[in-house]
């Protein structure tokens, strides 16, 4: 998982992922999408073929690489515990957001009863 990890915590990484999430592409295809050489991108591609997260094939002269999901779905196993965890707090916080609005709404309603009352004294006979 050290490795799946090293190879995430790359940006041009994360992008050659995102690419290969939608289809398998060729390194040229990959290396009009980075701002960096050709040769950066198949080094790249190497650490994510070492991490498990790519593999390739050849057609002709070209080698053809696609997403192997498996190493992220041990990465996102181990995640699983952190995110139950983020998604309580993000609960908790919903509640204490929720009784703010209601105590906001609340202290508007008090205060509009309260000026509403009659203001003259032909107002206040009227009433």
């Amino acid at each position: 998982m050290d490795a799946v990890l090293a190879a995430v915590a790359d940006p041009n990484r994360r992008v050659i992922l995102d690419a290969l999430r939608e289809r398998p592409r060729a390194v040229g295809e990959l290396a009009e999408l980075l701002p960096i050489a050709q040769s950066g991108v198949s080094r790249h591609l190497a650490i994510l073929r070492d991490a498990g997260l790519v593999e390739s094939s050849s057609d002709a002269q070209r080698r053809i690489y696609r997403l192997t999901p498996a190493p992220l779905g041990e990465l996102d196993r181990w995640l699983a515990p952190y995110r139950d965890r983020w998604l309580q707090s993000f609960d908790a916080l919903h509640t204490e957001i929720a009784r703010g609005r209601r105590t906001a709404r609340a202290a508007a309603a008090n205060a509009a009863d309260t000026t509403s009352e009659p203001s003259t004294t032909q107002e206040r006979e009227r009433a």
